[in-house]
């Protein structure tokens, strides 16, 4: 009977010079695999928990050699060993049972860090979590082996097997299959970025000062107390007295709420959230200050809503107040911390029907921080929005028609809107086409800039998204590109007018701006008509974001081309476009359609279609029966560009 190969001490140190040399690579493996329902400071802390435990013991068995392996390569060894053991220990959170620490809610340790709150680094991680976030755990695994270590799929399969994951062949077809956002992959591949390295700053002092006084003066009480019992024995138990509260703590502190200047926002440079100063005819009460912030910090029962990839930490510095009023029936506060904005809601009764909203508002500016959320009428057909301070009048429009008049709406000192109308929550999801989808145009004032006016609709969320639109370029490859410009203008609403339900699609909290880019025109086979390209781009806060390439016929709905997740096509680093489909005419006949951005100067069609174009767009007969078609651009500077869901047509 034979017995697996065992490390001796030797083997050890080896594993362990591996695991030093690939430390940041394994961290980077561990937090990407890692849920992120965890905040990122625990996530931190498990990530460099599961890399310090992977190092074999003396007698730990080894892990079979890859097939054709010789044994020269011993560091192949070692590093598939403790490449197994960081994967077995980080998927151990995610399992059925939630793993320990999930369970039990507590710090894991070793290591163990007291009074400090760490962060990963800039340069992508928390990007890519986010791109990760609806994939299982050895999903995010095998992504990260393959794409992000370089490992081959049968050595993925391997590892994965090793660390115990359920059919890791199927796991490793469904990262493959993800979407790869290029410029994601390559921040996270700079040399300058290492995933071990850490931020870190303190917790609030105040309050560790607090514990640690109280904790040595119930030392002191529990001393006397036992030295009172010993003497006078037992006596009969008194009736338990309320519960005592946590210690209060400067983040949590109502007096310590950050509060703004009314007029900052006329006299700064940065023009967000961060200039809002504090409204509302409850910004002094500070009992109900109190009841947001502790509600923030242990929401126990409380409705707690966050937008994708936002977390719900409670804050480690005190947030800046926005808001705290009464609104329609509901007692609402909104606050800032960093980069998000938490709506705490009560009935009015302060004891029942708390909510909690939190929202992301990374990089926000004059229109994404123009407008928040703060109430919504029974059954979601109106709602009311808190204006930032710089807006100076506001309007509503229905976006699915191009020729609707703007109708003023009111909103009062305080920046709080009269009721507006919504699309109801959910609505059109299917992209069929709707009675109508409201939005609201707001001019900001001219004290920051002159004539500015743009577009917001409600998806939902607590903050409002930006509509844009880019035109369809000038002329030749050598023009300049056009830049996204606000949905205001004949053009833009006309562009948007047939699409307009498609927004029912998008996720509530998850997009910042939604533009619609016009990159190319053509006239249609059997005399169908003029067609437009457009590639509709919904930005996520984080920086990836979905696109959508739609054919907009001159009548009718617009037909859908192909879609990508997660992408940078159709944006400020995705400028270079094409994409085809299989389209059938008013005659009944089959073409291939194709068509590029401006800097394509001819298309190349193989497979299904054999066909070519001089020109930036391609309309070819489809013979026969559906099959693959695989489209090539060719482009002005050099290089080529393939189709955006990368097998071009095929598609009815």
């Amino acid at each position: 009977m034979s017995t697996s190969p065992r490390f001796g001490s030797a083997a050890v140190e080896h594993a362990e010079a591996v695991l030093v040399e690939q430390y940041p690579r394994l961290v980077r493996l561990a937090y990407l695999t890692l849920p992120d329902t965890r905040g990122r400071h625990t996530r931190v802390l498990l990530a460099h928990k599961a890399v310090q435990r992977a190092l074999p013991r003396t007698g730990t068995p080894a892990a079979p050699a890859p097939a054709g392996a010789g044994t020269a390569d011993e560091s192949g060894t070692h590093l598939t060993l403790v490449r197994s053991r960081v994967l077995r220990a980080a998927l151990a959170p995610s399992g059925p049972a939630g793993g320990t620490w999930a369970r039990i809610g507590r710090p894991p340790g070793p290591p163990f860090v007291w009074g400090l709150r760490l962060w990963p680094p800039a340069g992508g991680i928390d990007e890519a979590a986010q791109t990760l976030s609806g994939a299982p755990a050895p999903v995010r695994a095998a992504f990260v082996l393959h794409h992000l270590d370089d490992v081959t799929e049968d050595e993925t399969v391997r590892l994965l097997g090793l660390a115990g994951a359920a059919d890791p062949a199927g796991t490793v077809r469904e990262a493959l299959a993800l979407p790869v956002a290029e410029e994601l992959l390559r921040a996270l591949r700079r040399p300058e970025f290492d995933a071990s390295v850490v931020s870190a700053r303190p917790t609030d002092l105040l309050r560790r000062r607090r514990r640690a006084r109280a904790g040595w003066a119930g030392l002191a009480t529990l001393a006397v107390t036992l030295t009172v019992l010993s003497v006078r024995g037992p006596s009969p138990e008194p009736d338990p007295g309320p519960a005592a509260g946590p210690a209060p703590s400067g983040a949590l502190d109502p007096a310590r709420l950050q509060r703004v200047p009314s007029d900052a926002w006329s006299d700064t440079a940065r023009v967000d959230f961060t200039a809002w100063p504090a409204r509302g005819g409850r910004t002094g009460d500070r009992d109900l200050l109190a009841r947001a912030l502790r509600t923030w910090a242990a929401p126990g029962t409380t409705r707690v809503s966050a937008a994708p990839g936002t977390t719900a930490e409670p804050p480690p510095r005190p947030p800046q107040l926005l808001y705290a009023g009464d609104v329609d029936g509901r007692t609402l506060v909104l606050l800032r911390d960093g980069d998000r904005v938490v709506r705490y809601g009560e009935a009015g009764t302060a004891s029942g029907g708390r909510t909690l909203d939190i929202t992301r508002t990374d990089d926000s500016g004059v229109t994404t921080a123009a407008a928040l959320t703060l109430s919504r009428a029974p059954g979601g057909a109106s709602a009311r929005y808190l204006l930032a301070p710089w807006i100076a009048a506001a309007a509503t429009r229905d976006l699915t028609r191009a020729g609707d008049a703007a109708r003023p709406l009111a909103f009062a000192a305080d920046g709080v809107t009269a009721p507006a109308a919504v699309p109801p929550a959910g609505a059109r999801a299917d992209g069929a086409p709707c009675a109508s989808w409201p939005v609201i145009e707001l001019t900001s004032s001219t004290r920051i800039v002159e004539k500015h006016s743009f577009v917001l609709t409600d998806l939902g969320g607590l903050s409002p998204v930006h509509l844009t639109y880019t035109p369809l370029p000038d002329g030749s490859a050598a023009a300049p590109a056009r830049q996204p410009r606000e949905a205001t203008g004949p053009e833009a609403r006309a562009a948007w007018a047939p699409q307009a339900c498609r927004l029912g699609e998008l996720r509530p909290g998850a997009y910042r701006a939604v533009n619609v880019w016009d990159f190319a025109a053509a006239q249609l086979p059997d005399g169908a008509g003029r067609a437009v390209w457009s590639c509709t781009r919904a930005s996520g806060w984080a920086g990836p974001g979905d696109a959508t390439v739609r054919l907009r016929l001159e009548a009718g709905t617009p037909q859908d081309v192909t879609r990508a997740r997660s992408t940078a096509a159709c944006g400020r680093f995705g400028q270079h476009l094409l994409a085809g489909f299989r389209w059938r005419s008013p005659a009944g006949r089959w073409y291939l359609l194709a068509a590029g951005s401006r800097h394509v100067t001819g298309i190349t069609a193989t497979g299904a279609v054999r066909a070519g174009s001089s020109d930036r767009t391609l309309a070819a007969p489809w013979p026969g029966p559906d099959g693959a078609v695989s489209l090539t651009g060719i482009l002005a500077g050099g290089g080529t560009v393939t189709a955006l869901d990368g097998a071009g047509g095929g598609r009815d």
